[in-house]
């Protein structure tokens, strides 16, 4: 790239000198790119910024917040510089300060409250697991619709079907179709079954005199559920269950290493 102008988001960032970090911008054009530029850009706007370098770290340089989305209310002349907001996180902390200069009042509504942890969640996910200079601009819009829900007013339930919605999107983009209509064997799904679920192998019957501990009860579905989620799909009465679905191959791909996002999530709750 020389001087390639990129319009993205950031997803993830770490400290890399004293006045510059090291970005990973989920971008429309290329996917996640790696660079390094001038700290203090922020997360959850979509930016503007040019890219230069052959090899897998860029430099980044001209960032700045997007043009306002021409359905915004506000409007301005010019885009704000990345230096006249602070930084939003830290690696430590993960969690979004507020700016010196409100540029979200201005352009874009921001992501607050518990609707933060989710945002961050999503970010991590999406660093972690799409490879690098992979265009993916199907999931990159889906990724920016995801953001726009989170800014609005969203009940618990709403806001799990926002991400399980995403996770959906994820997935196909990655290449896992899950086939939940048939099991390991490739026989059909029946109603009064109970099947365990297992990321490398999909679902596999087990009978009903199998003790199941705690640890693997939430990889079991009765064969009613599994027929259920297929027919109506992500939808409020199915939740439940493609949460624990969803997660345990989150958790695959990820290797079972933890998610910071998440255990952020589980304090937060645990201190209300």
């Amino acid at each position: 790239m020389r001087n390639e102008a990129l319009t993205g988001y950031l997803l993830h960032q770490r400290s890399y000198q004293e006045k510059r970090a090291l970005y990973y911008l989920f971008s429309e054009q290329y996917g996640v790119v790696h660079g390094i530029g001038k700290k203090g850009a922020p997360l959850f706007v979509p930016l503007q910024l040019f890219a230069t370098g052959k090899r897998d770290l860029k430099t980044f340089s001209q960032i700045n917040i997007a043009q306002i989305p021409s359905n915004s209310n506000s409007h301005s002349d010019s885009a704000p510089k990345v230096d006249q907001v602070s930084s939003p996180m830290s690696e430590q902390e993960l969690v979004v300060k507020d700016t010196k200069d409100p540029i979200n009042e201005l352009s874009y509504k921001q992501i607050t409250g518990q609707h933060q942890y989710a945002a961050l969640y999503l970010n991590e996910i999406l660093w972690r697991l799409l490879p690098t200079e992979d265009p993916m601009p199907v999931l990159w819009h889906h990724y920016q619709n995801s953001l726009e829900q989170l800014k609005q007013p969203l009940t618990a339930d709403e806001l799990r079907l926002c991400l399980r919605h995403f996770e959906q999107h994820l997935f196909t983009e990655l290449g896992f179709s899950l086939t939940l209509e048939q099991d390991n064997m490739l026989n059909a799904i029946e109603p009064d079954m109970t099947y365990r679920f297992l990321p490398d192998a999909g679902l596999v019957p087990i009978v009903h005199t199998e003790a199941t501990t705690n640890a693997t009860a939430q990889s079991v579905f009765e064969g009613e559920e599994i027929i259920k989620m297929v027919e109506q799909g992500v939808v409020l009465d199915t939740l439940s269950n493609w949460s624990r679905l969803y997660r345990q191959l989150i958790d695959h791909l990820l290797d079972y290493q933890p998610l910071q996002s998440r255990l952020l999530w589980q304090q937060q709750q645990r201190y209300q």
